[in-house]
């Protein structure tokens, strides 16, 4: 059995809408307050032990009796974000994940979501455009495809669009893809996104000039009607007007581009995340092994130069979808340290010390070289990925 997950959109009505955002509130709260507890806890006795997501369900009931407000929300809700808080410092805790420490949450970010445990029938799919919420009874909503399989568990969510999703997690089948018997080993990049140690090269998706053209123009409207509307705010302010504007939502002009960059950056995010759906997916039907990278993408974006085609090209979101989809499909991923992989040759094994002299922008303009060893010709990202295999089949043995 896997989990699997797929989302719907939802079209609640005026009363479903304020009981969402009344969850997302709650939720949001407890989070708050719980991160705070911990935080003063440990400023009081830095020796106190971690209180793990069973003494915040304790504390919980506590809050609950001090804001009672907080039993308008969905209760498994509540519950939910102790686990979420306890699994983020977990992964604080972990020194080979390099997660920061938990954040506060505000209600001005525009993404809010909450996640409700299936309880005694509680989340149901009625029929093909009806589900059943806890709170919120039977909404609306429109879906590609629906997957079957016990339900475990419904995250709602609202994004800057004023879209209501839904994304279900069911308990399915686990499908196996044919065995190929092949292995490959894959050397990630900035030209070509992703380059086979057979040597294939799949090109990273460039999103139209078009549509970035239309975001650069809108980024732009953005950031100027912002200065004017803070402009006005401050001649109001001065002047003493009788009703003066106080609030950015006050400008619709402002209001409009903030919507309109979010759906552009939301349009090229859905294409950028199709065409690594559709490459992942490839990848695990062809392949019986898969060898990767394992790349620190966080340092790597510190490099001004190289950020936005880092971000552009996906890699951690990339390397994030093989790793479930080998797990559902019966396949193998194996993750190994990048050291040296490009400079060295995979006909003799031989380090090209010629390499370690070089700067940085002269070693990534060298795309192909002459091993002095044993004078292959090599092509830097397949011989990359051909070392990658080769390390990564090493592990098995």
């Amino acid at each position: 059995m896997v989990l699997k997950a797929f989302k719907l959109r939802l079209y609640p009505n005026k009363t479903q809408r304020n009981q969402i955002h009344v969850n997302f509130g709650c939720a949001r709260f407890v989070w708050n307050q719980m991160l705070n507890m911990h935080i003063e806890r440990y400023k009081n006795n830095k020796k106190a032990e971690f209180q793990g997501r069973y003494s915040m369900d304790v504390m919980l009931k506590a809050l609950k009796i001090e804001y009672p407000w907080l039993k308008q929300a969905e209760s498994t809700s509540l519950q939910r974000v102790n686990r979420d808080l306890d699994d983020a410092f977990q992964r604080f805790f972990n020194p080979d994940l390099q997660n920061g420490f938990p954040r506060f949450k505000s209600k001005k970010n525009t993404n809010q979501s909450y996640t409700s445990k299936f309880v005694n029938n509680n989340i149901r799919i009625v029929d093909e455009h009806h589900i059943k919420l806890p709170k919120l009874g039977l909404v609306y909503f429109k879906a590609g495809r629906i997957l079957t399989g016990k339900i475990r568990a419904v995250t709602v969510s609202v994004n800057s669009r004023k879209q209501y999703q839904a994304s279900i997690l069911v308990e399915s089948e686990n499908q196996t893809f044919k065995k190929t018997k092949k292995s490959v080993g894959i050397d990630l990049g900035l030209k070509s996104l992703a380059i086979t140690s057979d040597g294939q090269k799949e090109d990273i998706l460039k999103v139209d000039d078009r549509l970035n053209k239309q975001l650069r123009i809108w980024e732009r409207k953005k950031s100027r009607r912002y200065e004017n509307a803070k402009k006005a705010m401050a001649f109001d302010e001065h002047d003493k007007v009788l009703f003066p504007r106080t609030d950015l939502k006050q400008f619709p002009r402002y209001q409009q581009a903030v919507r309109t960059v979010a759906k552009l950056k939301k349009h090229i995010a859905e294409r950028r995340r199709d065409n690594l759906h559709k490459l992942t997916t490839r990848l695990v039907k062809d392949y019986d092994t898969i060898v990767v990278e394992n790349l620190s993408v966080k340092n790597m974006m510190k490099n001004h130069h190289l950020s936005a085609s880092i971000a552009n090209a996906s890699w951690g979101t990339l390397i994030s979808q093989l790793k479930y989809k080998c797990a559902w499909y019966g396949k193998k991923l194996i993750i190994i340290d990048p050291k040296n992989t490009s400079r060295i040759c995979h006909e003799c094994k031989q380090k090209n010390h010629e390499f370690d002299s070089l700067s940085q922008s002269e070693w990534l303009a060298a795309r192909e070289w002459d091993c002095p060893n044993c004078h292959a010709h090599l092509d830097r990202d397949v011989n990359a990925a051909k070392n990658i295999l080769a390390k990564g089949l090493e592990t098995l043995s």
